[in-house]
């Protein structure tokens, strides 16, 4: 074992960077009226601000209470985004993601900050326009509140309500350029504190001086009005996990003194006169926060925050994209999204508007007459609150620490939506949201997240019938294989969730996306034609670059399109919707799936089968073959998993074949514990434990040690493998009405685990013998049973405690 996995393995038992359970508040439920009537509030804008550009404003509005009262409900939106205060405290950031056809809004109780007498709501507002993320999309500039009874409407919007454009913000929209690669977050923030209305959300200040807001319309919920700009939906989902982190040391400092309590708080660091110093702090593991810098003196300095994910090597260069041992420094050089902010010579603290991504983070100060003084940086960490409901645990301890780089990568990487990463991208791609969702349901139980995504997925797309690859997108990116993956996640919760009327209103959206397969299909075989948009599968640099985008990870083709993988997949996707489709009572539809899968197999294996090597080719030239292909053909057979057990030992054994990276291991580890492999499961985490290895503290994109993204959620899904394939866990019915319990211990002599089901908790604790012995027991919640299979041995299992030993 590695030393860096010893110490990685030191600091978990140690606790230091665990991430303890925290819970949002619940919000309340917007009122039937607010849900189906035309608002009384109006979205509001500046007077003075052109609607379409970049730009931070201030809306403040003053009304008089005659007592605090005990609730007070209230409905927030804003275009792109708002944060908002309520006395001065913060309350809320918003809204949740959304689009233009399903705008979001969010419903908060302020009661806890109101008072008896006089009060303020005041709401800071961004529009980054052409600097926008590719996740935002944005019509214009504009706020709403609507209060929730005709008690809150004081404070309905409306030009009554007073803004101010902050001049002091400039947009840093350098990152791709300075990086050279595809970053698309959004941009930094540059901040003049002189111009800066600093005191704007407290109760006292002065806003008469302020221009009252011009009114656009009247909020529209959806299914309402007409013409509407933005059809208002109410958040699904609850509030973002807030809490404070620090940074955990001082790795450098250049140009000024810098003492190890600085990250504590408890010892500010001074920079003279004339001064260039610079700070490298370290988190010890990847993060997503707000950060806080407290700053006093220091007119006219220049301080920039440039966060990244690790350091480079070799000459400072955005070229060089050599990343090493992620815990080293020395050598190193800082490359990474930026922040500034100028400080006016008072006491100040900056914020950005948007949380950052991080594990390193420089404070590069440049002073000029007068000295400034850093107080204190912290941080806030923000994240999608889920709960670590889930356990594992043996004694291989480099499972545990797979297990937390991976919960890591899954909480850092799930926000107001799945997304793939939170550094470069923070996109919801569907083959990425498949394994988050999957991972929301199996070790935290909470399912909102995945219905939000299944919904969004459905409701967006293209007139051919596609899903669009991502979700919200304010571009346009079809991959068709991932419309296929979105049908495999309404399966996946059809699965694990008693929800029939939610799976019977994705139907005809899963039609839509078959259809389309069908018609860019061999009319005969049903071998579909890869030749539109952009037919993604896996990052395999051997792959090259597609002839039609110009882009990586689309298999090798035959002169008319066809791949044995994307094949495969469509057939693997045609058995789960023909599941769908009967248990929802359309047998026709359902037989009409199967014998289309049927057909585009039989193609398949009459074109692409290499009877010499026993292994299934890339297409029908037999030149090109992979573990995806094979992967596919196995997760498609109706064999038994002794009869492919010896394919997939062929697979694993040839090493001339494509090998699959992270993503794509979620489907091989599928197919090859479906050979009857589960045992070796352990093995085949030996990439996550070069990560461990690496320093990494998140699962990155690709197994290269440079991988461009250090946190990827894709790579996330171990998590699943080990309660399903290790312990396992697995629904043995649709709605996990049943389950199977079937562990694979390999070279384990313990195993332990828990996993949330609707019902309940279910646990198992057993123990392996010497002699092969098994001993331990399995808990089941009330109203669910089951069977338990070890070693050809079937038993019945039900409600409660219960030993099954043999």
């Amino acid at each position: 074992m590695t030393l860096r996995l010893l110490a990685l393995l030191g600091l978990i038992a140690s606790g230091l960077p665990a991430q303890p359970r925290h819970h949002a508040p619940e919000t309340p439920a917007p009122s039937p009226r607010v849900l189906n009537r035309i608002w009384d509030a109006q979205w509001i804008m500046p007077a003075d601000q052109p609607a379409r550009i970049y730009g931070v404003h201030h809306f403040r509005k003053q009304f008089d209470l005659a007592a605090a009262p005990a609730s007070f409900v209230i409905n927030v939106s804003a275009d792109n985004r708002y944060r908002l205060f309520v006395n001065g405290h913060p309350v809320n950031i918003g809204p949740a993601r959304g689009d233009l056809r399903n705008w979001r809004f969010d419903t908060l109780d302020i009661a806890p900050w109101l008072q008896a007498g006089a009060n303020v709501i005041a709401a800071q507002v961004w529009n980054f326009a052409e600097h926008g993320p590719v996740a935002q999309e944005t019509d214009q500039t504009a706020f709403i509140v609507q209060g929730n009874s005709p008690p809150e409407a004081v404070v309905n919007t409306d030009s009554t309500w007073r803004v101010f454009t902050n001049p002091a913000y400039q947009p840093i929209s350098d990152a791709a350029s300075r990086l050279w690669t595809y970053i698309v977050v959004g941009p930094g923030d540059d901040v003049d504190a002189a111009r800066y209305p600093w005191g704007w959300e407290q109760s006292a200040f002065a806003d008469a001086h302020w221009p009252s807001a011009v009114t656009l319309r009247r909020g529209f919920p959806q299914g309402t009005g007409t013409d509407s700009r933005w059809p208002l939906v109410a958040r699904q989902i609850p509030l973002m996990e807030s809490r404070p982190q620090r940074l955990a040391r001082v790795r450098r400092a250049e140009g000024v003194a810098v003492s190890p309590e600085f990250t504590q708080g408890t010892q500010p660091v001074v920079v003279p006169p004339h001064t260039h110093a610079t700070l490298l702090l370290d988190q010890d593991f990847h993060t997503t926060a707000y950060p806080e810098l407290t700053v006093t003196g220091g007119a006219g300095a220049v301080v920039t925050l440039t966060y990244a994910e690790s350091l480079y090597e070799g000459p400072e260069h955005p070229s060089s994209k050599v990343k090493g041992h992620r815990d080293e420094i020395a050598g190193k050089f800082m490359l990474g999204f930026r922040d500034i902010f100028r400080p006016d010579g008072e006491h100040r603290t900056f914020r950005p508007l948007r949380w950052r991504t991080y594990r390193y983070l420089e404070i590069s100060v440049v002073t000029q007459a007068a000295p400034l003084t850093l107080v204190d940086l912290k941080g806030e960490f923000t994240a999608y609150p889920f709960a670590e409901n889930g356990s594992f645990t043996s004694d291989d301890p480099s499972l545990e620490a797979i297990w937390e780089i991976a919960w890591r990568t899954m909480r850092t990487g799930t926000h107001e939506i799945f997304t793939d990463s939170p550094y470069y991208e923070q996109l919801s791609y569907v083959g990425d949201t498949r394994i988050e969702a999957l991972i929301s349901l199996w070790v935290s139980g909470d399912d909102r997240m995945m219905r939000k995504a299944i919904d969004a997925f459905g409701q967006r797309r293209n007139a051919n019938g596609l899903t669009t690859s991502r979700w919200p997108d304010s571009r346009h990116q079809i991959i068709p294989p991932y419309s296929l993956v979105w049908i495999s996640m309404v399966h996946d919760y059809w699965m694990l969730r008693d929800d029939p009327e939610f799976v019977r209103r994705q139907l005809p959206a899963i039609r839509e996306v078959l259809r389309y397969f069908a018609t860019q299909a061999d009319p005969v075989t049903g071998s579909y034609h890869a030749t539109e948009w952009w037919n993604f599968v896996d990052w395999i640099p051997e792959w090259g670059k597609d002839q039609v985008t110009g882009l990586g990870g689309v298999p090798p083709l035959d002169e008319s399109g066809h791949s044995a993988i994307i094949d495969l997949q469509h057939v693997y996707t045609l058995q789960q919707a023909a599941e769908l489709m009967a248990a929802m009572g359309d047998d026709h539809e359902a037989t009409r799936y199967r014998d289309r899968a049927r057909r585009i197999r039989q193609q398949v294996e009459a074109t692409c089968w290499d009877e010499a090597r026993g292994l299934l080719a890339d297409n029908a030239h037999r030149r090109d073959f992979s573990q995806h292909a094979n992967a596919f053909w196995i997760l498609t057979s109706d064999k038994t998993a002794a009869e492919l057990q010896p394919l997939a030992e062929r697979v694993l054994a040839a090493a001339d074949l494509t090998p699959a990276t992270f993503y794509f291991c979620f489907y091989t580890h599928a197919a090859w514990q479906r050979s009857g492999l589960g045992a070796h499961f352990a093995d085949w985490l030996a990439p996550w434990r070069e990560v461990l290895a690496q320093g990494l503290t998140t699962v990155p994109e690709t197994p290269a040690p440079d991988s461009r993204s250090d946190s990827h959620a894709w790579g996330a899904h171990p998590l699943l493998g080990m309660l399903n394939t290790v312990a396992g866990i697995q629904s043995a019915a649709p709605g996990f009405k049943r389950v199977l319990i079937q562990p694979h211990f390999g070279d384990l002599n313990q195993i332990k685990a828990t996993v949330p089901h609707p019902q309940g908790m279910i646990g198992v604790d057993l123990q392996r013998g010497p002699t092969g012995k098994l001993t331990g027991t399995v808990t089941l919640p009330a109203g669910l049973e089951g069977e338990f299979e070890w070693e050809g041995l079937n038993r019945p299992i039900g409600p409660g405690l219960q030993d099954v030993g043999h």
